[in-house]
């Protein structure tokens, strides 16, 4: 495949739609075809220790994909409160657009770009999805996460506004009751209209997880036991706030869940413990007693204390789940596997080859 002054797009409607992780794995498979590439975020929007770091999809598709500095284009404005309002206000005069086509200017090589959180993220630094298509003279490979057959008619919205930049679509984390109809009756329907469906991607929980130690570190935790194990992976948030019997049938019903409980609820704790349960998380930074850890060090549960009440320690635990990153190796595993299986590959080349 001649990669050579092209460039491809990866943009999603909304938010956590599984834009990085398709990227991810297509860039993947590009370069085991032999295909140069670099990688470009215009638009920041994920730092882990403020402004000054690396943007974490930056630093995740440098890590995974090995790519080196001068394949890798920093973003050209992060979206702070403070950047949007130094914008709004006219304090930033910056022309964005210049500076995007400067770093689209790459020889020899297959920019592959990823665009903001939705088609209009950026359009106050003229850097929404359709901007930057057109100043990098780019096709658009759309990626929208399946919520019900209402939400297909927004794919026709986005084909409205991109128009021929519009490559195809991958519809990703379709749940196994409804691949049938989205594969059947969705995906010819499509084609019909002119939107290719490139690709349709079953629902993964794996993807949806977050490690322990990930929400160690959002809740600023304390590790009461079991530090050698933070790598587990969560799927599921459950509360222990009933008693004991109801709390029982609870817990059975889930699945590599956190719980999150009192630390004086020993009964809703033991419960936990013998249940699918990946993390005890007790809220008041209340200690638990000492045979609870031994039982959590015995099946290997890491415990751990939060000064947060419960509440609060929800919250904070749900918008980890909503910003999940592509961080853990069997993460990237499974996206490079579902990708192999799910996507067709060979006819998105021959579409991009022909843009």
């Amino acid at each position: 495949m001649a990669a050579a002054n092209k460039h491809l797009l990866i943009a999603s409607m909304e938010a956590c739609s599984g834009k990085s992780a398709i990227l991810l794995g297509l860039a993947d498979k590009l370069q085991q075809q032999g295909v140069e590439i670099s990688y470009s975020k215009p638009l920041g929007n994920y730092y882990e220790n403020g402004q000054g770091q690396e943007e974490a999809d930056v630093g995740l598709m440098r890590q995974w994909l090995g790519l080196t500095a001068s394949q890798v284009f920093m973003p050209l404005v992060g979206l702070t409160a403070t950047a949007q309002r130094q914008r709004l206000v006219g304090a930033d005069t910056e022309d964005y657009q210049a500076l995007l086509h400067q770093q689209v200017m790459v020889p020899d090589r297959l920019l592959c770009i990823e665009g903001g959180s939705n088609l209009w993220e950026g359009r106050s630094f003229d850097l929404s999805t359709a901007q930057i298509a057109d100043v990098a003279n780019a096709t658009v490979l759309l990626v929208m996460r399946y919520k019900s057959i209402q939400s297909i008619e927004r794919l026709l919205e986005a084909q409205d506004l991109l128009g021929d930049r519009l490559l195809g679509v991958v519809i990703n984390d379709v749940p196994p009751a409804d691949m049938a109809v989205v594969s059947q009756e969705i995906s010819p329907a499509l084609e019909k209209q002119g939107i290719a469906v490139l690709g349709i991607l079953p629902q993964n929980r794996t993807l949806r997880s977050v490690s322990v130690g990930e929400l160690v570190k959002r809740l600023q935790a304390e590790v009461l036991c079991c530090p050698e194990r933070l790598d587990l992976l969560v799927e599921s948030l459950s509360i222990g706030a009933m008693n004991v019997s109801a709390a029982l049938d609870y817990f059975r019903k889930a699945r590599c869940m956190a719980v999150v409980t009192g630390g004086d609820r020993e009964d809703i704790q033991l419960a936990a413990l013998e249940t699918s349960t990946q993390c005890l998380i007790l809220t008041g930074h209340l200690s638990p007693q000492s045979y609870i850890i031994r039982r959590a060090e015995d099946l290997e549960i890491p415990i751990v204390s939060v000064d947060f009440d419960t509440l609060t320690t929800v919250e904070i635990v749900e918008d980890a789940f909503a910003r999940i990153r592509i961080q853990e190796p069997v993460k990237v595993s499974i996206i490079r596997q579902l990708m192999a299986e799910h996507f067709q590959f060979d006819r998105f080349v021959k579409m991009l080859q022909t843009k």
